[in-house]
């Protein structure tokens, strides 16, 4: 078995329609000969157009071509997602690392108010007493 099962299926997809065009051009090529045949002398005065040989060449291009676009496409897209991935760990780290200090500084702002409180409420009864 290969490393790559699909690609196979591909080659044998790509077999499969590259035969069936062929024989969509030569089924095309019989229509238009029969087509002369039956018009007699006239196709000698009207020439009928000719078809591209093989007909199916540019468009097989094109979807090669189109192909390849959609998978740097989805290549691309994994790569955002591979950095997504990171920057999404990253910031999981720095969210731990801040829970912590969120903590400290809530727990630090509740001793400050609490001294200022404890100080203040001690000039309060210092002031009516006078020391030297």
């Amino acid at each position: 078995m290969s490393e790559h099962p699909e690609a196979g299926e591909r080659t044998v997809t790509g077999r499969l329609v590259g035969r069936s065009i062929d024989e969509f051009a030569h089924q095309l090529r019989t229509f238009t000969d029969r087509a002369r045949h039956l018009a007699g002398s006239a196709t000698a005065r009207l020439p009928l157009p000719a078809l591209p040989s093989p007909p199916g060449a540019l468009s097989a291009a094109q979807v090669k071509a189109i192909a390849d676009v959609v998978g740097a496409q989805r290549t691309s897209i994994a790569a955002m997602r591979a950095q997504l991935d990171a920057f999404d760990q990253q910031l999981e780290v720095l969210e731990r690392i801040l829970d912590p200090l969120v903590e400290w500084s809530a727990t630090w702002a509740r001793l400050e108010e609490a001294v200022g409180d404890f100080v203040r409420s001690g000039e309060r009864r210092t002031d009516g007493q006078h020391r030297p």
